[in-house]
């Protein structure tokens, strides 16, 4: 189980209602877990994605601990431009899709 994080900006506060009954809220709009398992999360995030897809405002970003990415860090986004952590020479850098 991992720590999660789910930062949210200019959305409707179905998103926001929803993200405080299954996480705590330790400052306006940022959500946390301590212990998350990926099921949980990856049913979380679903249910984040059918909802924006039905309304498309503002933007979403959900961060764990994934020892199998770049960093150990999981990154998901909805809304804002996709972003991707790289390892160029031995540092982490941000790859934003556009």
């Amino acid at each position: 189980m991992a720590l999660v994080v789910v930062v949210t900006r200019d959305v409707t506060y179905r998103f926001r209602g929803f993200l405080a009954s299954t996480m705590l809220e330790v400052a306006p709009a940022v959500y946390l877990s301590p212990r998350m398992n990926a099921g949980v999360r990856t049913r979380i995030w679903d249910v984040l994605s059918d909802w924006y897809g039905a309304d498309p405002q503002g933007s979403i970003v959900m961060v764990w601990r994934d020892s199998n990415e770049t960093g150990g860090v999981g990154i998901a986004n909805l809304g804002s431009p996709p972003c991707n952590l790289v390892d160029i020479d031995g540092m982490w850098l941000t790859r934003k899709s556009l």
